[in-house]
């Protein structure tokens, strides 16, 4: 599959399970309706069905360069949404993640 490709599903995957996580956070912590809940599984439905999208052989390779994108997309949440901005740490550390997703996913594999 086409980097691409890939990174744009990862993208999309990130964002249905950071939103749907985050309606839980608004209904529980930030006293929203519970219809707010509602919508979060079914972001986290979407997520699920955004991993399996995924060309690779194992799920778990999936999941553990999903990690990474996990990893940055959360920070970009933190900037965007909850108006945070995340310091030199926290992109040193997406950074690290990030290469370390690429490695897992794209490294030459001879059969698996």
């Amino acid at each position: 599959m086409n980097p691409i490709v890939t990174l744009g599903i990862y993208l999309a995957a990130a964002i249905a399970e950071i939103g749907g996580c985050f309606a839980f956070w608004a209904w529980l912590r930030l006293g929203k309706s519970a219809w707010w809940a509602v919508a979060g599984v079914a972001a986290l439905i979407a997520f699920a069905w955004f991993l399996t999208r995924v060309d690779t052989a194992f799920a778990g390779r999936a999941y553990a360069a999903y990690g990474g994108v996990y990893i940055a997309g959360s920070l970009a949440w933190l900037w965007a949404v909850e108006g945070h901005r995340p310091d030199r740490w926290d992109a040193a550390g997406a950074t690290v993640c990030l290469a370390g997703a690429a490695m897992i996913l794209f490294a030459p594999r001879g059969g698996g």
